[in-house]
């Protein structure tokens, strides 16, 4: 995840506890089962990881955030603190599985690579982020508030967004074959302020 926001646990969990909900659906997908070996790519608290751990899996998990680490870890994860550009395993996974991270991560290039060196042979990669136009017009509100105060938006926002297009070109060079990708819209209703969702997302943006 970005190394330039701060993740703060128990605000996450309260304002932000839709992210890992939403990603409920990508563990049919996943469909984890006993005795895999399973990454989870940017895990945050470890609400999802859980689930996954729960099918008799051995699940591993990594995120950028100690503090996030930290939570997870509460919850009897075997978690490690790790940035999803450099991944440090090898060959060594059936399956990776991913929710609302890829899109922090600006090197993808990077992840997929890694993503294809940890898995075995025939393993598969499945999950779920935010994909082209993701918040689109708070991006583009963002990006105005800045440039009203003479400060370049471009360098300090922290999110990735590729259309289906785009990120299947992107993994098929790493060596995977595609077998399903979708943009699905989702209008998702914010459990309060919007001022609380750009409190912890959108720190770089109101850094600057």
């Amino acid at each position: 995840m970005s190394q330039s926001t701060v993740w703060d646990p128990d605000v996450y969990a309260q304002n932000a506890r839709f992210v890992s909900a939403l990603g409920e659906p990508a563990l049919g997908m996943l469909n984890p089962q006993p005795k895999e070996r399973i990454l989870d790519l940017g895990c945050g608290d470890g609400a999802l990881s859980e689930k996954v751990k729960s099918s008799g899996c051995t699940l591993y998990a990594v995120d950028a955030s100690f503090a996030q680490i930290k939570a997870a870890k509460k919850r009897d994860l075997q978690v490690f603190v790790m940035d999803g550009q450099q991944l440090a395993f090898r060959q060594i996974f059936d399956a990776v599985f991913t929710n609302a991270a890829l899109h922090w991560m600006k090197q993808p290039e990077k992840v997929a690579a890694g993503v294809w060196r940890v898995l075995r042979p025939a393993g598969r990669f499945v999950g779920e982020f935010g994909g082209k136009g993701n918040v689109l017009k708070i991006r583009a509100a963002l990006y105005a508030a800045l440039r009203r105060r003479g400060i370049d938006a471009g360098p300090l926002d922290p999110w990735y967004c590729p259309s289906p297009g785009e990120y299947s070109a992107l993994l098929r060079r790493c060596g995977f074959a595609v077998d399903y990708i979708e943009l699905m819209p989702r209008p998702t209703e914010l459990p309060g302020d919007i001022l609380n969702w750009l409190q912890i997302f959108a720190q770089p943006f109101t850094r600057g």
